[in-house]
């Protein structure tokens, strides 16, 4: 499975411009891409401005995902401010290679030190999605800290978990340790693609990165903007999992 993490520098709260940006991105994707992954809030920034900036299914934003994933015929997970009911989610939508959304994951754990919380509405729901024979479990930044939510994804035997991420420098050493003890405790490969560049508060290097179902760094990438991209070999989750069937004896309390 060959999949394309866009790290890029979200012009912050600039949608017209960073549509401009993800599409040209999406442009250089190698043909024979099967996956697609951007950071979270991938065209806003990490903004708390949740009421200005929400998405419904018919707005120009979500029809660009749903009109690009059709076209490239390619899968395209974004981060898309949502609103439903009166109420707001950072979410990570999968919009599949036909231009439908197979899957929308919403935020389980807010991040409180910037108030997440008081401008966004928290899930409760893990989501698992598909493409082929391949389950994904989606997460979203902060909740790469609370290994309960991919403990879950471990038990239901998910081949690959994605992390979408604004994640700042200074804490830059937990993102990597911490997406390198998701993959090692649940035997899968984790992805995570975070942000480069600066908004209001925070400054980013990406360090978007992917490690394999036993901890070991297939990519890590700092400080630069492009389409980076890693072919998986689906097949050795299998194989780490039956040489070492560490899942089969989690006991959840």
């Amino acid at each position: 499975m060959k999949i394309a993490l866009l790290q890029y520098a979200p012009e912050w709260e600039n949608i017209e411009n960073n549509i401009i940006t993800v599409n040209e991105m999406l442009n250089n994707c190698d043909d024979d891409t099967d996956l697609i992954i951007l950071p979270e809030m991938s065209l806003t920034g990490f903004t708390m401005h949740s009421h200005r900036f929400a998405q419904e299914i018919d707005s120009e934003e979500m029809l660009f995902f749903i009109n690009r994933s059709k076209k490239l015929k390619k899968h395209i997970f974004a981060g898309l401010i949502e609103k439903e009911e009166g109420e707001f989610f950072n979410s990570l939508i999968h919009f599949n290679s036909d231009g439908l959304i197979n899957a929308r994951y919403r935020k389980i754990h807010l991040f409180s030190m910037a108030n997440e919380h008081k401008f966004y509405n928290a899930e409760k729901e893990p989501v698992i999605t598909k493409t082929g024979n391949v389950h994904i479990g989606l997460s979203i930044c902060y909740d790469l800290r609370f290994p309960e939510l991919y403990r879950f994804y471990g038990k239901e035997k998910t081949e690959i978990i994605i992390n979408i991420a604004n994640w700042p420098v200074p804490r830059i050493e937990h993102w990597k340790a911490l997406l390198r003890a998701r993959a090692i405790e649940n035997q899968c490969y984790m992805i995570g693609v975070n942000r480069i560049g600066k908004d209001p508060y925070n400054e980013y290097n990406g360090a978007s990165s992917v490690y394999d179902p036993l901890g070991n760094e297939i990519l890590t990438a700092e400080d630069e903007e492009n389409v980076f991209t890693v072919d998986l070999d689906i097949s050795k989750v299998y194989e780490v999992r039956e040489k070492l069937p560490f899942l089969d004896d989690i006991k959840l309390i």
